[in-house]
């Protein structure tokens, strides 16, 4: 007679299924871990992250309160040269960066040189057009003022109109500074124009453009 075993139904599992159910095993643990990494960014960027950026904003804060980005401080060097009111701007135009604005002379008041919100200022005390010495002309960094002075370049031509004459500057130099650094507005041993607005980030520096006459 014939006898028959009834064999255990694992003894035939493959090792390929053996092998699909170890990958799930191991697809499910790494799905666990990923949702508690993912779980924890949450936390982190929920209370942690506007702590953080409240910290950073209060230092930015007090950086720009110690960089004062308004009425410009008066270099007491450049008091040396002739007010000639004939020679003042009245108007200065850049036409590579479409800067074409109004200028009024901006007088010393306590240390420091007024700053207009409708026209750029020319800094009493600085060199007149047309003279040895450094010529001040500044205004805010802004729309139909001197914003897009950022975008200027090496060798632009800038055109100053006073009552009487225009006189032309060829771009020199383009950097940033710190605002108390005052030696940019200093006197020079030429006819040099230097253009002074806000820049970097909430205003914490200042766009220098140093233009010599043509």
């Amino acid at each position: 007679m014939y006898s028959f075993r009834i064999k255990n139904p694992r003894s035939h599992t493959s090792k390929k299924d053996n092998l699909t159910v170890r990958t799930r095993k191991y697809l499910l643990k790494y799905r666990l871990v990923f949702g508690y990494l993912l779980v924890a960014v949450g936390l982190f960027f929920t209370f942690v992250g506007p702590l953080t950026k409240k910290v950073t904003q209060e230092s930015l804060i007090t950086e720009y309160k110690i960089y004062d980005h308004g009425p410009i401080t008066a270099d007491t060097k450049l008091f040396e040269g002739n007010f000639n009111p004939e020679a003042l701007p009245q108007r200065i135009v850049i036409p590579s960066v479409s800067i074409d604005v109004s200028v009024r002379e901006a007088r010393v008041v306590n240390g420091k040189w007024e700053i207009f919100e409708d026209a750029a200022s020319f800094g009493i005390g600085s060199a007149m057009p047309g003279e040895i010495g450094n010529s001040v002309i500044f205004a805010h960094a802004r729309v139909g003022y001197f914003l897009p002075l950022k975008e200027i370049e090496k060798d632009s031509l800038v055109y100053v109109l006073s009552k009487n004459e225009w006189y032309s500057y060829r771009v020199d130099e383009i950097k940033d500074v710190f605002p108390n650094d005052i030696s940019v507005i200093g006197p020079t041993e030429d006819e040099t124009l230097t253009l002074y607005t806000c820049s970097g980030f909430a205003d914490t520096k200042r766009l220098i453009v140093v233009a010599k006459k043509v």
